[in-house]
């Protein structure tokens, strides 16, 4: 047993508790006592601590090319030729070293359990290597050295587009049918660990036919999995889907049986009410992305009127521009506010929310993200002490972490029990270091 007394902490509702102290046996909360003072015995938090962080969309690769594609004009088109370059040179085992000071960093975000859209799954030209799954086994067994969870979301990915070939690259991306995806996703094993999952995911409505999308949607629901999808991201797709199909992609994945609890669409960004009012009657998820959907110049994404249908909102970092689950959760309500001109349309402790019991749910840890009894003991404490958050009581606790703290300001993170952060630094990885010698070896000419 170990005993962590919090000054202070949420345990749900809308404000902070003081003197919270959270008892730890094996990876579970035991105890959860208000208003006590701190045993000598105690671990001592200073600050707030926050149930762990889900970061439910991440494309972990995608982080080698921060700064890199700030440059100059273009759109998500151009960007995606950039990520192409790179995702042919990735082999397993630099794509485990990558994932793992990416994982690492991530870490040190308060980030605690990653949600992988995964679908970078063969060697060049498409040709599987030995293990079929070396690139999803680098993966988590990135994220088990980082010290967090992860959900792979196995990505199904069959074309190049609508009606589209795969390109050069795209093959890489491919099992070529979706009896084959079926087949690799089978052999994958988590062989019972506490801190990896399996989830399925259709890429996106461009790479997928719909015949397909039923397919691994039946799957992923046979097996009671979570299913993701990137949606509606960009306004080209909702125009080539309607053109193709006569549907929106919101509306052809729910004739093709994708939605439901266990759904999630990432992004979802430009969506018709009708759209809307099929997550909402299907009691889906939507992962917004808000640092890439303004970095790519996506839009903003419709957040009010979704939770107003009932539809639940997680948050995703997805390309990385920044890991900082702080700024995405801000990023909902402000951005929003420069759409609408109304301030306030979503609470710090639904934002909060967003970022850690909701995250889980759509990853499929439904006994992570809150400080309760019986959950897993994943906690994150965040300074107030800072220059970004001095002066900050129980009262605007919540507030000042959402819309004042960052990354930099998580100090100490516990993930199942286990310390992997202290005093701001990670327990066995040094994560700059590894960024920059990996980065570098990737992108930079030799």
């Amino acid at each position: 047993m170990t005993d962590y007394w919090c000054e202070l902490a949420w345990v749900g509702g809308h404000r902070a508790q003081p003197g919270v102290l959270i008892q730890v046996q094996g990876d579970r909360i035991a105890s959860v006592t208000t208003s006590v003072p701190c045993p000598p015995d105690a671990v001592r938090l200073a600050g707030l601590t926050l149930p762990g962080m889900a970061n439910a969309h991440s494309h972990a690769f995608h982080r080698a090319l921060r700064g890199r594609t700030q440059v100059g004009t273009g759109s998500f088109w151009t960007w995606r030729d950039q990520m192409y370059d790179l995702a042919a040179r990735l082999t397993p085992d630099t794509y485990h070293q990558l994932a793992r000071a990416v994982y690492g960093e991530m870490a040190l975000a308060g980030i605690t359990c990653v949600g992988e859209f995964h679908y970078l799954h063969h060697g060049p030209g498409g040709v599987p290597y030995a293990d079929p799954n070396a690139m999803g086994e680098a993966l988590m067994a990135a994220a088990a050295d980082a010290g967090i969870r992860i959900t792979l979301l196995d990505t199904c990915y069959l074309h190049g587009g609508i009606g589209m070939p795969l390109n050069e690259v795209q093959h890489r991306f491919s099992d070529g049918t979706v009896e084959q995806w079926a087949s690799r996703v089978a052999d994958l094993r988590t062989d019972d660990s506490p801190v990896r999952r399996i989830g399925a995911a259709v890429h996106s409505v461009r790479a997928v036919h719909p015949a397909g999308i039923a397919d691994v949607s039946a799957w992923a629901r046979e097996r009671r999995l979570p299913l993701h999808a990137h949606v509606s991201e960009q306004l080209a797709e909702n125009r080539q889907c309607i053109e193709a199909y006569g549907l929106t992609p919101t509306a052809l994945l729910a004739d093709r049986g994708a939605l439901g609890p266990h759904f999630t669409a990432v992004h979802a960004t430009h969506l018709s009410g009708v759209d809307i009012g099929l997550y909402g009657l299907n009691r889906c998820t939507i992962c917004m992305c808000p640092t890439t959907e303004r970095d790519l110049a996506d839009g903003i994404g419709p957040a009010r009127s979704a939770r107003e249908a009932g539809v639940r909102l997680s948050l995703g970092s997805d390309s990385h521009a920044v890991i900082d689950m702080f700024e995405e959760a801000r990023a909902v309500e402000l951005d929003e506010r420069l759409s609408s001109n109304v301030r306030g349309t979503h609470t710090s402790p639904a934002l909060l929310g967003a970022a850690t019991v909701d995250g889980h749910r759509c990853l499929g840890w439904g006994e992570a993200g809150t400080l309760t009894v019986g959950a897993l003991a994943d906690l994150v404490t965040v300074r107030l002490d800072s220059v970004r958050t001095a002066g900050t009581t129980m009262h605007t606790a919540l507030e000042a972490a959402v819309f004042a703290a960052g990354a930099a300001d998580v100090h100490h993170v516990v993930v199942g029990g286990r310390v992997v952060v202290a005093d701001g630094r990670h327990t066995t990885i040094d994560v700059a270091a590894e960024l920059h010698h990996t980065i570098v070896a990737l992108t930079e000419p030799s």
